[in-house]
């Protein structure tokens, strides 16, 4: 893996050259192995806090766990195109517009002991921005190569908190062509709901049960490219102790595994039936 600046990522992509890097202001990771008509994304997987928010923060290392999203990368890790935020989302969150990326309260709870200084928000949201600059060039590669793209934009989400039975998978389809891509979200639904989980977990899979894909990422990514369907698909947190911060390895691997195929399957098909 290479340290590279945001210019010479977005260069890299340009010219359709394979890597594996992080930013230089450690912010993100990307590789590419091959350019394929399909991306993963893992925007809210990232854990770090810059050491000079940490006295100012009122929420607990513990708190901000446990509203990021823990593995989400890993789970995709195997395929050709993917791209990943390091910074925690309590520091800006890469999901939210730049105007609301920088939170002051989090859940319902005070964030800060004290306001942000202005210079603190810009080197957050400069952060926020290069993330972007990166998806752009990225997504726009994939449009220019292959006409269609579909990108699995992964999240979790804490199921104990819900005073009613949620699904293992939820998709968010607000925001995209459900008239175009309907078919597509629904083998997508179908092909995550038949995956295989120890703990003798059962997956179901619906769509806008639980969250109904408002995020930013897929905004942006929607309004900025008309051929890019963007999947919010989001784990509930069933592989890990969300109350305990106990990570359970065993069925992270066993999503990794079964994804490994079933993405690219369910990639292949939205191809073959929108690509001109």
């Amino acid at each position: 893996m290479e340290r590279l600046s945001i210019k010479e990522i977005i260069s890299k992509i340009q010219n359709e050259e394979l890597f594996h890097a992080v930013a230089e202001d450690y912010s993100l990771t990307i590789k590419i192995d091959a350019y394929v008509h399909y991306a993963c994304a893992a925007v809210h997987d990232g854990h770090q806090f810059r050491k000079e928010l940490w006295d100012n923060c009122i929420h607990t290392e513990y708190e901000r766990w446990y509203e990021e999203d823990p593995e989400t990368k890993n789970m995709v890790i195997s395929h050709p195109i993917v791209l990943a935020g390091c910074d925690s989302r309590f520091e800006y969150d890469l999901n939210r517009d730049p105007e609301n990326a920088v939170f002051e309260t989090a859940w319902g709870k005070a964030l800060w002991h004290g306001p942000l200084s202005e210079e603190s928000n810009k080197k957050s949201l400069e952060k926020h921005a290069n993330f972007y600059e990166v998806t752009h060039a990225l997504i726009l590669k994939l449009e220019e190569k292959f006409g269609v793209a579909i990108v699995y934009d992964m999240h979790s989400y804490n199921w104990k908190r819900w005073d009613r039975e949620v699904p293992i998978w939820n998709l968010g389809t607000s925001n995209i062509d459900n008239n175009r891509f309907g078919d597509d979200i629904e083998t997508w639904r179908q092909s995550l709901s038949q995956l295989k989980f120890p703990k003798k977990i059962k997956s179901t899979a619906l769509v806008n049960d639980t969250f109904q894909g408002n995020g930013y990422f897929l905004k942006y990514i929607t309004q900025n490219f008309k051929n890019t369907l963007v999947l919010a698909t989001e784990i509930a947190k069933v592989y890990c102790d969300e109350y305990n911060y106990i990570i359970y390895p065993e069925v992270v691997a066993a999503v990794e595994q079964q994804l490994k195929i079933r993405l690219p399957e369910h990639a292949s098909n939205f191809y073959n039936k929108h690509a001109k």
